[in-house]
């Protein structure tokens, strides 16, 4: 850890220029020198400041939900990271390989069956995506930085880290992709926190965040219970007495900390694999054997792992059967559905 704190020391002279050239970029687009597609219909932007795991994806699928409840027709632009899809823009469909639509992308659509356009190039994706779906609302997974894309809303994702040691730390010294700065584009933040560590965030979320003047909501994951991964058969508790947690996230604590809350007691072991892992035959029977020495443990993975795992078609593959839940609020009187509902209205749907 010493050594890493060092190495992150070494490059900090690089975070200033880097986050000035993204400033700079970022004031290319506003005064319309780079090239920028305005969306024939609203947009909004899901995304962070930094690398790694925030919670983007889940926010993704509640607001598809939320359009598709209230019969709107919604088309999410996504990179698709690490997917080869043999053209773009891919639009994923029920029985899309997850190497080429991404773990990601083919979650979500399973999830709500909405319009999911694969495609680097998002401005190529939402023009074909207007042409041929006619979406009511576009949604930009990952967006933040994607500025080519204009958009009314900017949802904006911090982690608790963030705000703390890892707060302005800019890459290559540090995670951020801009410095604070970038931040007054937002037009409201989330925080991925149940309430209680919510609360106990609020002095070093004030102090950061408060002079912007924008609502800022939390939010977090809460399992329900399970579902077996070959069926879709939901259990409130998984059989047995040992359980082998799998997990290929940017944050397997995170993870970790679900599945003990979930299972009501810490899981047998916990075999990490890196994000976005593409799981192969020679791991599957690896974690199969490691369940067997564990005298048949059911293996539980999160539900982007699933879609991955799903081709083995095991009978003791389970995932957690997860609900977004909506906490306590900072610097508006609104809930985070009413500020939506509130902020489009304004924008004609």
């Amino acid at each position: 850890m010493n050594c890493l704190k060092s190495f992150q020391r070494c490059l900090l002279p690089l975070a200033a220029p880097y986050a000035g050239l993204m400033h700079l970029r970022a004031q290319g687009y506003a005064k319309n020198w780079l090239r920028s597609w305005r969306p024939p219909g609203p947009a909004i932007s899901v995304g962070n400041i930094s690398w790694g795991g925030s919670g983007k994806t889940p926010l993704c699928e509640w607001l598809l939900q939320w359009c598709l409840d209230r019969k709107l027709s919604p088309l999410l632009l996504t990179r698709g990271y690490k997917a080869r899809p043999q053209s773009h823009p891919y639009s994923v469909r029920p029985d899309s390989p997850v190497r080429q639509a991404g773990d990601e992308p083919l979650m979500l659509f399973r999830a709500t069956g909405a319009h999911i356009l694969v495609d680097p190039n998002r401005i190529r994706a939402g023009q074909w995506g207007w042409k041929h779906l006619a979406p009511d609302l576009f949604i930009l997974d990952d967006g933040f930085q994607h500025l080519g894309v204009q958009r009314d809303l900017d949802l904006v994702l911090l982690r608790p880290a963030d705000l703390y040691q890892g707060w302005n730390r800019v890459l290559p010294s540090g995670t951020w992709r801009e410095g604070a700065g970038a931040l007054k584009r937002a037009s409201a933040f989330f925080i991925n926190a149940d309430p209680r560590t919510f609360k106990n965030l609020h002095p070093v979320i004030l102090r950061r965040l408060a002079a912007l003047k924008k609502p800022i909501f939390s939010f977090h994951l809460q399992a329900s219970g399970f579902l077996r991964v070959k069926d879709r058969i939901r259990r409130t508790q998984l059989p047995g007495t040992d359980c082998l947690l799998i997990s290929g996230v940017a944050n397997p604590q995170k993870i970790y900390t679900t599945a003990v809350q979930t299972l009501g007691k810490k899981p047998g072991a916990h075999l990490l694999f890196p994000d976005h892992h593409p799981y192969t035959p020679k791991d599957w029977q690896k974690i199969r054997d490691l369940a067997a020495s564990r005298g048949g443990a059911p293996v539980l993975c999160t539900p982007k792992d699933s879609v991955k795992l799903e081709q083995f078609e095991a009978d003791n593959l389970w995932t957690f059967d997860l609900e977004l839940r909506f906490g306590p609020a900072l610097l508006t009187d609104l809930d985070f559905p009413r500020w939506l509902e509130k902020r489009l209205s304004k924008i004609r749907i």
